[in-house]
């Protein structure tokens, strides 16, 4: 493993032909959750069965959390606001725009754009994605911004800003997409989580749905699919 900064941000770069991110495979980029430390998804190349070839870049979210040493945000949440969530069970934050996203999705795509350059990837090689706020981060890079990639990744996240998405969908149709959610997540709502791969498959992108019996988190079940499906996006094009 090696870390170099990209747009900005400090990225974890694993896997490929010299285990650092060399070579020429498809680029994997996954985003860690709010609260998270930013090695916080960089076991997952241990874990997943991909071949060889295929790079991962694990990128750091820039924000710190007061009161929470190590913890990382890609944009803040108001605290009181999640705890009283969690109390009352999850729901839909579909028509809400999160204060400081868009600056976070502007970030997020310098930096893609930079990883591309520096280690050689084409868009057709290029597939983005994150858990739980990193997969609402990808999300809002891919369906609002003039971002071009082979796939999209979405581990237990939620709809944001859905209006937004939803005009950002058509013209991404075919592009795969693979999503997870837990039907007993505590923290984001598995009916959103329906919901969105219900509007993506409507605009024509080739949902790949894995629900499971659990919490938030990735279950054996969806590592397995995730490798599979990344897999597939390494075969030769």
């Amino acid at each position: 493993m090696r870390e170099e900064r990209f747009g900005g941000v400090n990225v974890r770069l694993t896997g490929g032909e010299d285990r650092e991110g060399g070579g020429d495979g498809p680029l994997v980029v996954l985003m860690h959750g709010f609260g998270a430390p930013g090695t916080d998804l960089v076991g997952l190349w241990r874990v997943l069965d991909v071949p060889r070839s295929v790079r991962f870049a694990f990128p750091e979210a820039p924000n710190e959390i007061p009161g929470m040493p190590g913890a990382k945000a890609w944009w803040a949440l108001d605290l009181a606001r999640t705890e009283q969530a969690m109390a009352e069970g999850p729901r839909s934050y579909a028509a809400e725009i999160p204060p400081g996203m868009e600056e976070a999705t502007d970030q997020v795509v310098q930096m893609i754009d930079a990883m591309q350059e520096v280690l050689g990837v084409p868009n057709e090689r290029l597939i983005v994605g994150g858990f739980s706020q990193g997969s609402m981060a990808a999300c809002n890079a891919v369906f609002t911004r003039n971002l071009s990639l082979a796939a999209l990744v979405i581990l237990s996240g939620t709809p944001v800003n859905l209006a937004a998405w939803k005009a950002g969908m058509a013209p991404r149709s075919g592009v795969p997409v693979f999503q997870s959610h837990g039907q007993q997540d505590p923290l984001l709502s598995f009916q959103a989580a329906e919901e969105l791969n219900k509007e993506m498959r409507d605009a024509g992108l080739a949902t790949q749905w894995v629900p499971f019996r659990g919490g938030h988190e990735l279950p054996v079940p969806v590592l397995e699919g995730l490798s599979r499906f990344l897999s597939a996006i390494e075969a030769p094009i």
